[in-house]
């Protein structure tokens, strides 16, 4: 189980994140992915958890209404 879960975060990185953005450099690449990192776990709304990010349903951060 373990392994999908992982699985699916790369897959939605790579169609979210990667193959729309052309990186200037790896340095570019490693900073953007991180930002879309923290979007992914502090903002974006995720359909199995309510509509919430999954930061505020683990107690990772503020809690989202």
């Amino acid at each position: 189980l373990e392994n999908i879960v992982t699985e699916r975060f790369w897959r939605t990185i790579k169609y979210e994140e990667v193959y729309l953005k052309d990186y200037e450099s790896p340095r570019e690449a490693r900073k953007e992915i991180n930002s879309y990192i923290n979007f992914y776990n502090f903002e974006r709304p995720h359909q199995s958890l309510s509509y919430k990010p999954p930061a505020s349903v683990y107690g990772l951060g503020v809690i989202q209404p």
